[in-house]
């Protein structure tokens, strides 16, 4: 098993709630593909908890684990935003994004306090999922006349591919997530496929 044909994310989204000193933390989890993604789960809590004080969090991204942002959003300097990714990491994860909503107490936690709340919160979110090891992925774009439909879809259903669009017109168009570890495999039976064309999108 090759170490980058496969990847560590979580399987759905979680919540946790940490209680310290009269401030509450609400922490949630989502396993996210794409930066709008983040955009949009980021949004979604802002006007779910429009009162709260701060909305803090961190996501990384990206087989290659390159593409993360983490942000304090007016906690002090270093106390939340890297708490938080550092959890993340700690799990060797990617495609990840934790958000943690916090609620001013009355009672200042101070730097210390607050990187133990926001790390705390972090892992708890964490906990209430499951880590799962997915393949990594390329994205192929196949067009074929409808007639081929059910010959495409047997394949595409025994090498275990996730369709992520399609456009079943006349003639088809589908977008897959092809396994990387499958694919050399994968091109030569879909070449048996006549008039079949596939193209190369990019990766996961």
């Amino acid at each position: 098993m090759s170490e980058n044909e496969f990847y560590k994310t979580i399987r759905g989204p979680a919540y946790a709630e940490l209680k310290d000193r009269g401030s509450k933390f609400l922490a949630y989890a989502f396993p996210i593909q794409s930066v709008d993604n983040f955009k949009i789960k980021l949004q979604e809590l802002k006007k779910e908890h429009p009162k709260a004080a701060h909305h803090c969090f961190a996501y990384r991204l990206g087989i290659d684990r390159n593409n993360f942002r983490m942000s304090d959003d007016g906690e002090p300097p270093g106390t939340a935003g890297r708490p938080i990714l550092g959890q993340i990491d700690s799990k060797g994860l990617t495609n990840v994004l934790l958000i943690i909503v916090r609620y001013f107490g009355g009672t200042l936690l101070g730097v210390p306090g607050l990187i133990s709340a926001y790390k705390t919160a972090a892992t708890l979110a964490l906990q209430e999922t499951t880590v799962v090891q997915k393949p990594v992925s390329v994205r192929w774009q196949l067009n074929f006349d409808y007639t081929q439909m059910n010959e495409v879809m047997r394949r595409i259903k025994a090498f275990n591919c996730e369709i992520t669009e399609q456009d079943m017109q006349l003639f088809c168009r589908m977008v897959i997530d092809v396994p990387k570890n499958r694919m050399q495999e994968m091109t030569e039976i879909f070449r048996n496929i006549y008039g079949l064309k596939i193209n190369f999108i990019g990766h996961e």
